[in-house]
């Protein structure tokens, strides 16, 4: 497979082989795909995870368990008002 990089971008994949970390461009370009695939994964997983806990949090509401959103923001002020207050600034 063959590409082209920007200017920049072969800089930037010397730079790292000359560090010593690496010891070719394609050892800088495998690393840097393996990070792209693990940023992906966390990624899908996060959103799934988000979506199961919207589907609890709206399973909770439908069973009548829920606070007002009025009565949560007053506990946040109160919480943030304490820890001004004990702050020994």
């Amino acid at each position: 497979m063959n590409f082209q990089l920007t200017p920049e971008l072969e800089e930037l994949v010397q730079n790292k082989v000359q560090s010593g970390r690496y010891h070719s461009a394609g050892e800088v370009i495998r690393e840097a795909l393996h990070l792209l695939e693990q940023r992906d994964e966390v990624f899908t997983v996060g959103k799934a995870e988000i979506r199961n806990q919207i589907e609890e949090g709206w399973q909770s509401t439908e069973r009548g368990e829920f606070v007002d959103g009025d009565e949560v923001f007053n506990r946040i002020d109160m919480e943030l008002d304490a820890l001004e207050r004990s702050d020994p600034r």
